[in-house]
């Protein structure tokens, strides 16, 4: 399949996404996705969970083609989903592109990746009895 394929999706404007920043886009099922745009304008989606713990990206710091997550500043790159330096894991990664100013995500993908991914659990550990 190539790109002309997709269906793209609109989510925002470009200025909707703060610089350095992200936007989270709700899915019907599934977790949210976190789109990020850093200093030089690229945009980039990333299913909002660390690979480590569960973090929300969205919420972590943008830099150059990384983000820091929130929770233990792990380093996950915006192009690929993965963990940098030391560290290993993925996070599943979206499509992304931009038209006449508008970010557009993959329709398709939005329906259908990463839906079985949970959302981590806050507070103490319940245990069964």
């Amino acid at each position: 399949m190539n790109a002309s394929d997709h269906v793209w999706k609109t989510i925002c404007r470009l200025e909707d996404i703060p610089v350095l920043g992200a936007r989270r886009v709700a899915r019907p099922v599934g977790m949210d996705v976190a789109v990020f745009r850093n200093e030089a304008d690229q945009v980039f989606a990333l299913l909002d969970r660390c690979p480590h713990k569960g973090g929300p990206l969205s919420q972590g710091i943008v830099f150059g083609t990384n983000v820091a997550c929130p929770l233990h500043n792990w380093t996950i790159g915006l192009a690929d989903g993965c963990a940098q330096g030391a560290d290993s894991g993925c996070t599943p990664r979206f499509a992304v592109r931009i038209e006449n100013g508008m970010v557009c995500l993959n329709a398709k993908e939005l329906e259908q990746l990463a839906l079985d991914a949970q959302a981590p659990l806050a507070g103490p550990a319940h245990k069964s009895c």
